[in-house]
């Protein structure tokens, strides 16, 4: 395994460089992409003994595929000549990627050149103002990922040949939790586990899921920032080693129509600290549980782990662009029990029928009390995602929120359709709207303010304009003919 211990100074810096002449930099866009490059050593050190250095603020101004948003935005546009930004560089994310013999490679943060300030749509930015702000209330932030994915025996080039049809999955049918269907392909299989542990990302569980060729990794738990950093690492970890065996895992929501999605399951819990779990019970409450409790389902966990989750729910329909920020990740929601992907407010103790599943004692040790946000699909930006649990549940203990209703096993079927449970958004188009209302919660101080909704909201519309504009082939081949 390589191993890379952060430099805690620019002496300590020089020395782990010593024999490298190149290193590679890297921060993300808003739709959880990789934007980077490679920097001469002495161009980095000298980088790295300032306060950082220019980049280019397009990969703020354009989209997915490099098509400058609909309109102008905040952060980069015509007006300011797409300027430089300042990326500054974190020490801290210091690591060596194994499949490129080993060079250096460090995650930035991108800050106003002006202010010096993190620019909030930076996706590392507003996560670290979240758990600042959740520091400042004696807080820490953990979280874990789980990455469902589907594999395809492809490449670059055989499916842009192909135009994105016909694709052959690496394995056949439905084989959830095999030990059979590892055998098939089993050195990629290796390699993804092995390799991501190489590039210091630790894994919890690798295995086979329900679906041709998918695989779901989950990733260790650790602080929230880090977290955030090795989901989106394992991603490039998992499609650079893909490249080697000439295979496409795919992050996509929601590849086929018939079949399951991929989700991106997001555990979460807040510490004191003295490192205590503040979501789980005392000792004296394990044996008949929490007194005052609102329901059986939340009788072990704490009283502030109650707000916290109520503080979720309460907000969790205004910040869903955060949480599903594709056109695609709604056809996953819009599945709903069919595929366990969950499309309501609701929760539930061990529950993996509703949106937030409580995990906690008796399944659980109390220091392992944590909830599971169910809503994400694998395309989220974890960055945002969790900020958006986080801001939510802190507004929850800040406010003493209550539960707005029972857990998810106090409803049918029939409440969902007569609207006693409230529904998630089912589009990005009206997903973001509600985000963007004057009155929404997203647009609130203490969560992500006006900027951040006017700018991100902005690339929502621009996502929701180019499908608005899009002729599918579903279309063409129900209306061709007989229209």
């Amino acid at each position: 395994m390589v191993k890379a211990d952060s430099p805690k100074s620019l002496e300590d810096l020089e020395g782990l460089l010593g024999n490298d002449t190149k290193v590679k930099v890297a921060g993300i866009d808003v739709d959880g992409v990789l934007r980077g490059k490679f920097m001469s050593k002495d161009k980095f050190l000298s980088a790295a003994s300032s306060d950082g250095f220019g980049f280019c603020s397009v990969i703020f101004g354009w989209d997915i595929h490099d098509t400058v948003y609909s309109r102008e935005l905040l952060i980069s546009n015509k007006a300011n000549g797409y300027r430089d930004i300042l990326a500054s560089i974190d020490l801290s994310s210091f690591r060596r990627i194994p499949w490129e013999n080993d060079v250096p490679f460090f995650l930035v943060s991108f800050l106003d050149p002006d202010t010096k300030q993190p620019i909030v749509v930076d996706p590392r930015g507003i996560l670290k103002i979240t758990t600042d702000r959740a520091g400042d209330s004696g807080y820490e932030c953990f979280a874990g990922i789980e990455y469902e994915y589907f594999n395809f025996k492809e490449t670059a080039e055989s499916v842009s040949k192909k135009n994105f049809t016909d694709l052959q999955p690496l394995t056949p049918g439905m084989h959830g939790y095999s030990l059979l269907r590892t055998q098939l392909n089993n050195q990629y299989f290796h390699d993804l586990f092995d390799k991501s542990l190489q590039f210091l990302i630790p894994i919890e569980g690798h295995h086979t899921e329900t679906g041709p060729g998918v695989l779901e990794t989950a990733l260790a738990y650790t602080s929230a920032l880090r977290m955030a950093d090795n989901a989106i690492l394992f991603k490039y970890t998992a499609k650079s080693v893909g490249m080697t065996h000439g295979i496409i895992p795919s992050f996509m929501a929601k590849p086929w129509g018939n079949l399951p999605g991929c989700s991106g399951h997001v555990h979460v819990s807040l510490r004191d600290k003295n490192g205590r779990n503040i979501f789980a019970v005392s000792d004296s409450e394990l044996v008949s549980g929490r007194v005052g409790a609102s329901y059986d389902d939340t009788k072990f966990i704490s009283r502030e782990g109650e707000w916290f989750l109520a503080g979720v729910l309460d907000g969790i329909a205004d910040v869903m662009p955060m949480v599903v920020p594709t056109i695609n990740g709604y056809k996953r929601v819009v599945g709903g029990e069919a595929f366990w992907a969950p499309n309501a407010v609701t929760y539930g103790y061990d529950s993996r029928a509703a949106s937030i599943r409580i995990i906690s004692p008796p399944s659980v040790p109390p220091a392992a009390t944590r909830m599971e946000v169910r809503i994400p699909g694998a395309d989220m930006n974890p960055y945002f995602a969790i900020s958006a649990i986080f801001l939510l549940g802190l507004r929850g203990i800040n406010r003493q929120l209550s539960l707005p209703g029972p857990p998810v096993s106090h409803f049918t079927l029939e409440d969902r359709k007569s609207g006693k449970v409230k529904m998630l958004p089912t589009s990005l188009e009206s997903a973001t709207i509600r985000m963007m209302r004057p009155e929404s919660i997203a647009r609130e101080p203490g969560m992500f303010g006006d900027v951040f909704v006017e700018h991100y909201g902005g690339t929502r519309e621009h996502e929701v304009k180019l499908w608005n504009e899009a002729v599918t082939s579903w279309e063409v081949e129900r209306y061709l003919e007989l229209a």
